[in-house]
């Protein structure tokens, strides 16, 4: 198994690995392919596949804003997992944030993803239960006057 950069040539491989895993929340915009050519163009070397044979196995996306890393869309395919490549995804984006001066990281996780929250807890990232995750997408701003 080898571990990679991420490019834009990997997005129909990435995506279909994605739709292979259950409880992946994806969106049209953000999780197109121009939205991920995006993310890879502002995150260059912090997004990773994981490949045997020129199969793509295993992806994990992460980026930061200067200041924190935050991990996105983790997946290993069903059929490998139980191998380390989710350890070894994590391992090589957690290097590279650290080599660009990021010193923590998060990621959100649906509480009824068992697998990942298992995997998630075993890697030593904790649940921040003094927080409440808000979001609002931009496409559905209403433009108000003053």
């Amino acid at each position: 198994m080898g571990i990679r950069l991420m490019t834009i040539d990997d997005y129909e491989k990435v995506y279909e690995l994605w739709m292979s895993c259950a409880g992946m929340g994806l969106n049209n915009l953000d999780d197109s392919r121009e939205g991920i050519q995006k993310f890879l163009m502002r995150n260059p070397d912090t997004c990773f596949v994981a490949e045997i044979e020129n199969f793509i196995v295993g992806v994990i996306i992460v980026g930061n804003d200067g200041r924190r890393g935050y991990i996105y869309h983790t997946a290993v395919n069903p059929q490998y997992r139980k191998q380390g490549i989710a350890k070894n995804l994590l391992d090589a984006s957690m290097t590279a944030l650290h080599e660009i001066g990021i010193n923590k990281v998060a990621l959100v996780v649906f509480d009824r993803n068992e697998i990942g929250n298992s995997f998630w807890e075993k890697m030593g990232f904790t649940v921040r239960n003094d927080l409440i995750y808000r979001n609002k997408a931009l496409t559905e701003i209403v433009r108000i006057d003053t």
